[in-house]
């Protein structure tokens, strides 16, 4: 044990388990009337208030950087000073550091790439990687280092919190995913599962967004009573957790940019982003639980009688009464369904039919057209 006697400054960095922290302050005196300083740091909240042994202990908890400070970072890491920056690429920086989102990792990740060529990079290339952010970019080592890096925060999850976070990726970038619709879909894909019998399945779901939260992998987002009502993810995360849901055949992505097309050609989830074509005669529909449409790719979707064992249904924000080629007859045939979403899908009336659907455990009907 450190003495009393001593005055010490001590930084641990990076604490990860509240246990490992539970053995670590044994080594550290109660006393410390000498000025002695322990500071701790910690992606996770809860680890972050434990550390606080005395009511004179606070926490800080860090936000993202100001834009100036993002600036000022990254210009640091690619020109020698501020004034040796291009004019023209003003609006390309505003755009890379946009992506990055104020995460000192990812600024310094991003400006690496462009740094690490000894000729200054062409403007289209800057706008090449630019497009890239957000869409897996992991070809380049330092992406590679930062990727390995937060799939520490992936790997020290739970199963179940794991699998909770991968069905994020059904998402796209920059999406505000509220907090309620997503906690419905995961019970609707059974991933919540309630050991006791006065707890609901919606409140044991809500444990795992706010763990979630509290482990910093996803961003909260605040009413104006300070609830929070929604979450974000950040951009290398959704990158890191896309890449992971298409390695383990979890979720299938379509979209104009980008594919995450399984090699086996059978698909479990199916998220049909921002594209108008996909090669529907290669992928097996039969056991698809979850899709997510977002516009335009709606009129990718077609034959609903087909999807056998389709639990979740999202027609959020997708008119469909301007799409000929869907029959809406079929919903009403997907016996298996817990989860529909009809928010602004531009449907003005649900029939009797939807007693059909005997599991049915959500149907949200907010503001129906």
């Amino acid at each position: 044990m450190i003495s009393k006697w001593y005055r010490y400054l001590i930084v641990i960095d990076d604490i990860w388990d509240e246990k490992l922290w539970t053995t670590i302050k044994r080594a550290f005196s109660k006393a410390n009337g000498y000025g002695s300083r322990l500071i701790t740091t910690t992606r996770i909240v809860s680890v972050s208030k434990l550390c606080c042994s005395s009511t004179n202990d606070s926490v800080y908890q860090m936000k993202p950087l100001s834009d100036d400070d993002s600036k000022r970072l990254f210009h640091k890491r690619i020109f020698s000073q501020e004034s040796g920056r291009p004019h023209e690429f003003e609006d390309v920086c505003k755009g890379i550091l946009k992506k990055c989102g104020g995460v000192p990792l990812a600024i310094i990740t991003i400006a690496s790439i462009l740094a690490s060529d000894e000729r200054a990079n062409p403007l289209n290339e800057w706008h090449v990687l630019l497009e890239s952010i957000g869409r897996g970019l992991n070809e380049d080592p330092s992406v590679e280092e930062m990727m390995r890096i937060l799939s520490f925060s992936y790997y020290d999850l739970p199963s179940h919190l794991k699998t909770c976070l991968l069905y994020l990726s059904l998402f796209p970038e920059d999406s505000r995913i509220m907090k309620d619709q997503l906690i419905w879909m995961w019970i609707a894909e059974s991933f919540v599962q309630c050991e006791k019998a006065e707890t609901s399945l919606f409140e044991v779901g809500e444990t795992y967004f706010n763990e979630l939260v509290n482990k910093s992998l996803i961003q909260p987002v605040y009413n104006i009573y300070g609830c929070v009502y929604a979450c974000r993810v950040h951009d290398s995360v959704l990158d890191l957790i896309c890449s992971l849901a298409s390695e383990e055949n979890f979720v299938t992505i379509v979209s104009g940019t980008s594919g995450t097309m399984s090699s086996e050609g059978i698909v479990r989830r199916w998220s049909l982003q921002n594209a108008h074509t996909t090669p529907l005669e290669s992928m097996s529909m039969l056991q698809v639980r979850s899709i997510a449409t977002f516009e335009p790719a709606i009129s990718l979707l077609s034959r609903l009688s087909s999807f056998v064992v389709l639990r979740v249904l999202d027609l959020t924000e997708c008119d469909v009464s301007d799409h000929n080629h869907l029959n809406l007859w079929e919903l009403w045939s997907l016996l298996q369904l817990r989860y529909l979403g009809l928010y602004k899908s531009g449907i003005s009336e649900v029939p009797e039919e939807v007693g059909k659907l005997q599991f049915l455990q959500v149907l949200d009907l907010r503001l129906l057209n």
